[in-house]
């Protein structure tokens, strides 16, 4: 397993992680044991740092992460990285009422998280959006403290622009921004990306198949179940499906002649911009099942000439996606698209 460092001050890590939030929510059911299975696959294959949040399934996420690494093997267990987001309020409905990045609420939404991962620390620790009512230096200064007592190993952010990110720097160290990235979600490297590089900040890319719909599985007549966040996605509405099915038949033959799935053609081509950016990026794949966990390790031995990356960008090009990537009033709380 190849490993790289995050960013100038993150830890070092392989170069893919593994996205746990399906596990538990927003995708419709998913299997308990087949889910402490992936989580184990990944470990035993290299995979080191587990991607939750702590308002998945209001805890579940963090719980089965946790069962996860109790009944791992003790060497792949030492070798786990756990990064959490917090700070999303719900409701017993499962509805979301906002953020919070009030100092005291960091703190005490850290030791829930760490009771209920089973650990003394947690790796990297974020806020899920920026709270529009907290200074982002306020929040940054609460994990800040949470590093000195060692109860945080290292500082993260996600879905921030580059402003933000300057801000937070001038803080304290930070280690990655979290942040959706794929050949049909590129309006990082605008701004975002170049501020992140020369900060010396590196990125852990989530959606990188664009929540399976660039996956190259997900077909045209499929029922969502209920519940499922992408019933909701404007990217899986109507005729933006079809064109965005449309895009993946493009890249299938590109995959085809490779010899490659559509699913390591995405993944492959998010960790080769890491090299082209200057940038460290690790990809995190969402794989909730074995097999799927499978497909994706295969992506590392995916090789992209020159040639190859200009043919995936002229049949899947910058901007082609139809519609955006959340729901408009979630959209609203992106400080990465203002």
């Amino acid at each position: 397993m190849r490993t790289l460092t995050l960013g100038t001050n993150g830890p070092r890590t392989a170069a893919l992680g593994l996205g746990c939030m399906g596990m538990s929510a927003l995708y419709g059911e998913a299997d308990r044991d087949e889910s402490i299975a992936t989580i184990h696959a990944a470990l035993e294959a290299g995979v080191t740092l587990l991607d939750t949040g702590d308002f998945y399934a209001m805890g579940h996420n963090e719980m089965l992460i946790g069962e996860a690494l109790r009944s791992a093997p003790a060497a792949a267990r030492e070798q786990a990285l756990t990064s959490v987001k917090f700070g999303a309020l719900r409701d017993p409905d499962g509805g979301w009422s906002g953020y919070d990045g009030r100092p005291g609420a960091v703190k005490n939404f850290a030791a829930y998280s760490l009771q209920r991962l089973g650990v003394d620390h947690i790796d990297i620790y974020r806020i899920a959006r920026i709270d529009p009512d907290v200074p982002v230096e306020e929040t940054i200064g609460a994990i800040a403290e949470l590093v000195q007592a060692g109860r945080v190993r290292h500082i993260g952010l996600s879905e921030v622009g580059a402003a933000t990110l300057r801000r937070a720097a001038a803080v304290a160290p930070i280690s990655d921004l979290q942040i959706e990235y794929s050949l049909i979600s590129r309006g990082i490297e605008d701004e975002i990306l170049p501020t992140a590089s020369e900060l010396g900040i590196g990125i852990t890319a989530y959606g990188v198949l664009s929540r399976g719909l660039i996956s190259g599985h997900f077909t045209r007549d499929r029922q969502l179940a209920a519940g499922d966040f992408r019933g909701m996605s404007p990217r899986f509405q109507g005729e933006n499906l079809q064109h965005n099915l449309d895009l993946v038949d493009a890249l299938r033959k590109i995959a085809e002649q490779k010899g490659v799935s559509v699913a390591q053609t995405a993944i492959a081509w998010v960790l080769a911009q890491g090299p082209r950016h200057g940038a460290d990026i690790v990809p995190l794949v969402g794989a909730r099942r074995r097999d799927r966990l499978a497909e994706a390790l295969g992506a590392l031995d995916v090789e992209l000439t020159a040639a190859d990356l200009a043919a995936i960008e002229a049949a899947v090009p910058a901007g082609a996606a139809a519609g955006e990537r959340y729901p408009q009033a979630q959209m609203a709380h992106l400080d990465s698209e203002h």
